[in-house]
Order: C-alpha cells, then sequence, then structure tokens
C-alpha cells in the first residue's frame, strides 16, 4: 500500500490538469486568450475551443521532465536500490505540488509541474518494480496491479477535489486542487524511509545472503524460502558474471522479446487514448456542451469505473491471466470508441450542443472504454513489463519502459486538442485504430505469464511459436532457469532431449 502510494499520485497529477484547466478562473489568469475564445468568441468551433499549445504545455511538461529523470532513476534504482528511488520522487512530488498552488505566474505553474515529472519519473522507475519483486509469484498479478488500481484512485481523488474546489467563489480553488499533491507525497516520502529494500536488490547490492533470507522469510510469512532465496542468488550471479552496460546488454539478440515488449507496450498504453480521456475528459464533456459542473461530475463517474474495473482485474488476473484480459478489454475499448465518434460525428456540428440523451450516450459509453481499458492495458501495462526481464537487464528495462510511457503521453497530451480541432470526431477512429493494432500484437506475440516466478521468466520466449527463433536456448535471461520438468539444474542438454 505504501509504494503503491507512487500511483496514487500519478493518477492525481493525470486527473487534477483536466479539472483545473476546465476552470474559469485559473484560464483568465493563466491562459487568457483559451478563456476569451471559450467565452466571447461565437465563430469557433466546438472542437478547438480549447486548442492551445500552452495550455497543453502544462499538461504535458510534467512527461517531459518524467522522461529525462528515468534514466536517471535507472542508474539510481540499480546501483542504490528501489527504495532510494521511490524517496526522491516522493521529494520531488512535494516540491512541485508546493510551487503550483503558489504560482503566480504561467511560469511557476510550468516549473512546478517540470517537478512533479521528475518525482513521477523516479517512482514509476521503481514502484512496479518494487511491488513484482517483493509480491509472491502466485499474487504477483494482484500486487503489481494495485500500482494501476493506485493510478484510478488518484484520478477519482483529483476529480473530487476539482468538484468541490470549482464551487469556491472566490476563483482560488485550483490553487487548492494543485497543492492537494502534496497530501498524497508526504504519505509516501514518510511511508518510503520505513520500507524495507527488496530481496533481489539486496542480494545485488550486498550480497548480504542471511540479510535476504530473513526478509524473504518475514514477507512471505513462512521459514521455508530456501528455493526461492537459490533463484534470487542465481540470478543475481549471473547477472555479476555477465553485466557490464544492462542498455548496450539489452540490445542483444536473446532480450529482442523484452527490448520489443519493453517499447511496444508503453506505447500501445498510451495510444489507446486513455490519457486523452484523463486528462481532458471535463474539458471533452464541456465541448459536447455540458456546464462547468456537470462535465467535472462526469469525469468523477468514469473515474469510478476505472477504478471499480481495475479492482476486478486484480481479482481475477492471477486465475484467468494476462492475455485474456488484453484481448476482451481491447474489444470493449474498440466498439466503445466507434460508436462515441459515430454519436459525435452525426449530432455534434461546429456550434451549438449535442441533445440531452445523446450527451448521456457519450458518458455510458466512455464508461465502458474506461472499464475495457481498466480491466486490461491500464493495470497489465506496467504489470507485464515489470515481470518479464531478468535480472542484468530489469532497471535498464524498466527505464526503458518508463521513458517511451513517458514520451508518448506527452505527444498525445501535447498534440490531442490541436488533433480534437482537425480530425473532430474522427479522433476517436484514430484511437480504435491504434487498439485494433495492439490487440493483434497480444494476440500474436505476447506469450501468457501467470504463475510463473519472476526469476524463471526468461522459459516463456523458449517456448513461444514466433520468439523461440530469436533467442539462443541456454543463452543469458533465457534459459538459465528452467523448471524441474526439463531436467535436474535445467541443463542444456535436457532440453534437446525433450
Amino acid at each position: 500500500m505504501m509504494a503503491a502510494m507512487g500511483g496514487v499520485i500519478f493518477g492525481y497529477d493525470i486527473g487534477i490538469s483536466g479539472g483545473v484547466t476546465s476552470m474559469e478562473p485559473f484560464l483568465e489568469k493563466f491562459f487568457h486568450q483559451v478563456y476569451t475564445k471559450m467565452k466571447q468568441d461565437t465563430e469557433v468551433s466546438n472542437y478547438c475551443k480549447f486548442d492551445s499549445q500552452l495550455l497543453t504545455s502544462f499538461t504535458s511538461s510534467l512527461y517531459v521532465a518524467g522522461l529525462v529523470a528515468s534514466f536517471f532513476a535507472s542508474w539510481l534504482t540499480k546501483s542504490r536500490g528501489r527504495k532510494p528511488s521511490i524517496l526522491l520522487g516522493g521529494g520531488a512530488f512535494l516540491a512541485g505540488a508546493a510551487l503550483g498552488g503558489a504560482a503566480s505566474n504561467v511560469y511557476m505553474l510550468i516549473f512546478g509541474r517540470v517537478l512533479l515529472g521528475v518525482g513521477v519519473g523516479f517512482a514509476n522507475q521503481a514502484v512496479p518494480l518494487y511491488l513484482s519483486e517483493m509480491a509472491p509469484p502466485r499474487y504477483r498479478g494482484a500486487i503489481n496491479n494495485g500500482f494501476q488500481l493506485s493510478v484510478g484512485i488518484g484520478v477519482l481523488a483529483a476529480n473530487l477535489i476539482n468538484f468541490g474546489t470549482e464551487k469556491i467563489r472566490s476563483g482560488y480553488g485550483w490553487r487548492i486542487s494543485l497543492s492537494m499533491a502534496a497530501v498524497p507525497a508526504a504519505i509516501l516520502t514518510v511511508g518510503a524511509i520505513f520500507l524495507p529494500e527488496t530481496p533481489s536488490s539486496l542480494i545485488q547490492l550486498t550480497n548480504d545472503k542471511d540479510r535476504a533470507r530473513r526478509l524473504l522469510q518475514r514477507v512471505r510469512g513462512t521459514s521455508e524460502v530456501q528455493s526461492e532465496l537459490a533463484d534470487l542468488i542465481e540470478a543475481s550471479e549471473l547477472s555479476k558474471s555477465i553485466d557490464h552496460n544492462p542498455f548496450r546488454k539489452i540490445l542483444e539478440a536473446n532480450y529482442r522479446p523484452q527490448l520489443v515488449m519493453a517499447v511496444a507496450i508503453p506505447f500501445f498504453q498510451q495510444v489507446t487514448g486513455i490519457n486523452v480521456i484523463a486528462f481532458y475528459a471535463p474539458l471533452l464533456f464541456r465541448t459536447i456542451g455540458m456546464g462547468e459542473s456537470a462535465s467535472l461530475m462526469s469525469a468523477i463517474l468514469t473515474g469510478a469505473v476505472g477504478i471499480a474495473t481495475t479492482f476486478l482485474s486484480m481479482v481475477i488476473v492471477d486465475r484467468v491471466g494476462r492475455r485474456p484480459l488484453f484481448l476482451v478489454g481491447g474489444v470493449l475499448m474498440l466498439v466503445s470508441q466507434v460508436l462515441v465518434g459515430a454519436i459525435m460525428a452525426a449530432e455534434l456540428g461546429d456550434h451549438g450542443g449535442i441533445g440531452k440523451r445523446y450527451a448521456v450516450a457519450v458518458i455510458v459509453l466512455i464508461g465502458f472504454y474506461v472499464a475495457g481499458f481498466g480491466v486490461s492495458w491500464g493495470p497489465l501495462g506496467w504489470l507485464v513489463p515489470s515481470e518479464i526481464f531478468p535480472l542484468e537487464i530489469r532497471s535498464a528495462g524498466q527505464s526503458i519502459v518508463v521513458a517511451v510511457s513517458f514520451l508518448f503521453t506527452f505527444v498525445v497530451a501535447q498534440t490531442f486538442l490541436s488533433m480534437l480541432c482537425h480530425l473532430k470526431a474522427g479522433i476517436f477512429f484514430f484511437f480504435g485504430g491504434w487498439v485494433v493494432v495492439m490487440t493483434v500484437f497480444v494476440y500474436l506475440l505476447l506469450p501468457e505469464t501467470k504463475g510463473l516466478p519472476i526469476e524463471k521468466m526468461g522459459d516463456v520466449w523458449r517456448e513461444h511459436w514466433f520468439w523461440n527463433r530469436v533467442v539462443v536456448v541456454g543463452g543469458p535471461g533465457v534459459g538459465e532457469h528452467l523448471p524441474a520438468k526439463f531436467g535436474e539444474g535445467g541443463s542444456q542438454s535436457s532440453v534437446v532431449d525433450l
């Protein structure tokens, strides 16, 4: 719960910007041109009211900073452990929340977002790894999905706070919204002081096997940890024997499946279009003609759906597996996006709103879309990358995942309002097309990983119909940890015999 608080802050930062940028006092103070266009320009298209590069910079600056910070976080996570990265992330969050709440000009505002981005970069690098390494294999999916559940809780909390602060008549509600990020940041920072380092990281950093054994016994609730400890020690020794530059190492052919997933999964997670909904749901609902308060309430409802379905994913992911959830979620997102696009194309012109029935239908369909994401790409987009990397490339692999995620979050956030202005309702067909691509990708190229110990994850690539042509059987990170069924010690000859 303490480690996943990093997800609450990430979600809060995602959710708070969309609500704040729909508040008229905030727009009037920092983005006067957008405010004037919204209030006075009767000629501007519904789809173009909020098209401002400066306004999107407020949202997207966080992700540029997170992108840069993730590479420093990779070094810190590998050389000093997971815990220092979580601590540093919490501290940067606190500073960013203070600066954002006290902002008197747009530069202070954006610099505060940059500091929040640094915090997100460090936390998103360390927290998923921490959760996966601490979790027992049979519960790893549920515990790691707690990170995405926490992101959903953060988004919902931000929407609720925005809904309340928007009603403050004196116009300073946005300051409360921005500064409240300090609450989860303080919990994370103070709580991280008391978190133990992960057993895997302890062995890698100190080689203190007794300390790692005691920690394993404590977190597993049993004294029978010798088998898991042996796997951790073996993985650490292998890592040290071949570990030079992990970023160069991950480019080798034997790690090609992990590298492809490290790039493809976070890329696909962003081009589902989910962060468009998270960032700009209030603006989107205002685009279809809703009032300020109604648009914020609609964002709250979709946020609640996201939490409920992510919790459902936590409950069932270790029973039904990762692949079925990806496929079901993909179909649900695609149908919802096509229907929303069709309604907006048919009913929402450049001027005026749409009928109440159609507005309700759009909200319901976006709720179904969020539900599809909540059971699939939301939690699994963080879970699967965090569990597939062997120890010698784990920090580099997770860093690539976070960097790709931030890069395309930035691209989507920076371009969405302009794309909405030019593509209009076609924006939903654009993201729907990507959902088709990612669902086919999962069906063909992503193996099932449920229930497999994290140190034995290399076997899934060797057994896959496509990746077994790329990886070398018995090579580093792929065949070094074979299950007992392949013969004592997992020798290469026993694989040949099989």
